[in-house]
């Protein structure tokens, strides 16, 4: 049985964390869609983001304050008019297989719920999950989500700036 972490370091994500976020990327698509992603257009979308945080914001995962990146969540922004103010869409949420049920992407919801309680404008947190997924189900119940009420639908260009 695997033991908690002492303590989990999170800050966001910078520049040299790109090629962790890539990987991390690419094994969710993997692992929860059996999706196998262009690398380099997933670099390219991360990069953009990690140097711009109005798109996405990315939140990183430590064992150590210098250690490698072990877990990562991001969060993008919606606007709520019904609540004159920002719900934070949780994404890209991911936990190295070797540190998962250890308390890391408690640690990052922790970090992140703070982090929107203190900005003053943010009304909630969200996320969507794979139905399949019931494990993160679990997960994200034990922290106090419960299900919104929605499904999601889509309309997505896969040939559009080179995605897939």
């Amino acid at each position: 049985m695997k033991s908690s972490i002492a303590e989990t370091w999170i800050r966001d994500a910078r520049i040299t964390d790109l090629e962790s976020i890539v990987a991390f990327n690419a094994g969710l698509a993997e692992e929860t869609e059996g999706k196998c992603l262009d690398l380099e257009v997933l670099r390219r979308g991360i990069r953009a983001a990690i140097t711009d945080r109005d798109r996405l914001r990315y939140w990183i995962a430590e064992a150590s304050e210098l250690g490698p990146a072990i877990g990562q969540a991001a969060i993008t922004r919606e606007w709520s008019d019904w609540r004159n103010g920002w719900l934070w869409w949780f994404q890209s949420v991911y936990v190295h297989p070797d540190f998962r049920n250890r308390g890391v992407f408690r640690a990052l919801h922790a970090a992140i719920r703070n982090a929107a309680l203190e900005a003053g404008d943010v009304v909630g947190l969200r996320l969507y999950v794979e139905q399949a997924n019931g494990r993160a189900q679990k997960t994200y119940h034990a922290l106090g989500m419960v299900p919104g009420g929605y499904h999601v639908f889509e309309e997505i260009w896969p040939d559009r700036f080179g995605g897939r």
